[in-house]
Parts: C-alpha cells; sequence; structure tokens
C-alpha cells in the first residue's frame, strides 16, 4: 500500500517527528510512505488544511496514493477539507479506538489526526 502523509503549516514543524513514527509502523507491514510535506515550519510553500484536502483528493483519485495519514491542530478542519474531495472518506482519529473503529466499520481511504493535541492549543 502506498500511503502519503500531508503535514499543514500549524504543524509542519512536528513533520519529522510523524514521518518517523509512521514508516517505523507502516515499513515492516510493507507499505510504502511518502512524504508530501509540509516539511519544516520555514518551508517556503505554506500548505492549509484546505489545500491538504485537495492534495488528499488528487493523490487518492490518481492512484499515486491508497491512503492518506494528514491532521491539523484538532484534526477537523483536515477531516472536513478531505471529505469535501470526490473519493475520499476521511476519519478523525484520535486514539487507537477510533483507528480500529474507522477501518473496521468505515473502510475509508484517509485519516486525519489531532497534532495539537497533548501539545497545547496552538
Amino acid at each position: 500500500m502506498k500511503i502519503a502523509l500531508i503535514t499543514e503549516n500549524s504543524q509542519a514543524a512536528k513533520n519529522a517527528v510523524i514521518h518517523d513514527a509512521l514508516t517505523t509502523v507502516a515499513e515492516p507491514l510493507g507499505h510504502q510512505v511518502f512524504n508530501y510535506g509540509m516539511y519544516t515550519a520555514e518551508d517556503k510553500a505554506s500548505l492549509t488544511y484546505v489545500m491538504n484536502g485537495l492534495l488528499t483528493g488528487i493523490l487518492l483519485n490518481s492512484g499515486a496514493a491508497d491512503f492518506v495519514v494528514t491532521g491539523c491542530g484538532t484534526g477537523m478542519g483536515s477531516m472536513l477539507a478531505c471529505n469535501a474531495m470526490p473519493g475520499v472518506f476521511c476519519g478523525l482519529v484520535i486514539d487507537p479506538t477510533d483507528a480500529f473503529l474507522f477501518g473496521q466499520i468505515n473502510d475509508g481511504n484517509a485519516i486525519s489526526m489531532p497534532y495539537a493535541k497533548g501539545f497545547g492549543w496552538a
């Protein structure tokens, strides 16, 4: 499975941490992880969660990715932006139970996570 990681501007500084965690879990299971940025908070191109939704739609509908992991501070903005795109079924995943139930019940092709949770409100 081709998994795309997309990080928006408010959480760009956490991209390396998120990418490392995702890669550590996904690659031993035979999946490939592709990091579409933002890579650092200093990137010249700033991605909003609305742009992440559009990129999610493009990656999934073109076949460039089979699954997308994205998020923002709360995860809600990215989830709503993704679900506005045709063919994208994105769930808000806050804890392992959410991930399990989303996979079992909804069988979506994208998840959005609250990357500011546990780091303060901004």
